[in-house]
């Protein structure tokens, strides 16, 4: 179930990088760890995380680094209105992530 949100939660992302104006070079990849799923974006040939899911509470974070994701809580994937909200402000370059 989360793993599916994360997935829409790409969609989004990408559909926004696209309507800014650009071009079709940008992807995303989940990687699955023991506690994350580790978003991470490649834009031509500059990659970097962009977000942690935590797998069993569906929380967003930001990252802190390419390893670990800072300390606050940005979204619930599993809760209704704060899933709709990271979709509604959802952008490619991570703003959405900032408190």
């Amino acid at each position: 179930m989360i793993y599916a949100k994360v997935t829409e939660l790409i969609n989004r992302l990408e559909d926004n990088y696209l309507s800014k104006g650009g071009a079709n070079d940008i992807s995303h990849e989940i990687i699955e760890g023991k506690k994350y799923y580790k978003v991470v974006q490649k834009v031509n040939s500059g990659t970097s995380v962009h977000a942690f899911i935590d797998k069993t509470t569906g929380q967003v974070y930001k990252p802190a680094s390419w390893r670990a994701p800072a300390k606050h809580v940005r979204y619930n994937l599993l809760d209704q209105g704060s899933y709709k909200r990271c979709l509604e402000k959802a952008d490619w370059a991570g703003g959405y992530l900032y408190m």
